[in-house]
């Protein structure tokens, strides 16, 4: 089975209140659901869907602490997907160079 690693990170971030989660328990370090809806204007229940999106995409990682868990932010999807946007960018600077270069060129001698 072939896995999109980047796009299901990017997809996790497509959203807005997912990305202030992220924001929020960046800032926290390791927080519980709970800790983290006091900090944001969506539910708990909301909360823990949004976290279950972020873990299924790698963002996140929980761990059980007593009878709660608490999530910290995994950097390295980040990472892997600035990295794929950065290549990404590299080869359009490169296609719009040539171009660019093409266009100011002067017209060949016939």
């Amino acid at each position: 089975m072939i896995t999109d690693e980047v796009g299901d990170v990017l997809a996790a971030l497509a959203d807005p209140t997912r990305r202030a989660l992220l924001d929020v328990l960046a800032d926290a370090g390791q927080a519980s659901a709970t800790v983290l809806a006091a900090r944001l204007p969506v539910s708990r229940q909301a909360v823990v869907k949004h976290l279950q999106v972020l873990e299924a995409a790698g963002l996140v990682t929980g761990a059980r602490a007593g009878r709660e868990v608490r999530y910290a932010v995994r950097p390295e999807p980040l990472d892997a997907a600035a990295r794929r946007l950065a290549a990404l960018a590299a080869g359009w600077d490169r296609r719009l160079l040539a171009v660019k270069r093409a266009a100011e060129a002067p017209p060949a001698l016939q």
